[in-house]
């Protein structure tokens, strides 16, 4: 997983930063979706065929937080969290 820091400017506009937008064309049209303080970014094309995808991450990721949030997480080895992730 990527990650970057941006900032919303006074218009309400919001950079990508250039590392993350690698494979968005110019004009093309992207999905945000809120849930509470969490947003997820997806482009628009990609949206039908995944969308029960989509949904699916948006929830264990709102799941995940709750556990972060509670000081629930566990630390595990690469190797364990591979496997871990491929039962998903």
């Amino acid at each position: 997983m990527d990650v970057a820091i941006t900032r919303m400017s006074s218009k309400g506009q919001i950079v990508i930063p250039n590392e993350m937008r690698n494979d968005i064309k110019e004009g093309e049209k992207l999905v945000i979706m809120k849930h509470n303080d969490r947003f997820i970014m997806k482009k628009a094309t990609e949206l039908d065929k995944n969308i029960i995808e989509d949904l699916e991450f948006a929830r264990r990721t709102e799941e995940a937080w709750k556990r972060y949030d509670k000081g629930e997480f566990i630390e595990m080895d690469f190797d364990e969290f591979i496997k871990e992730l491929k039962k998903w």
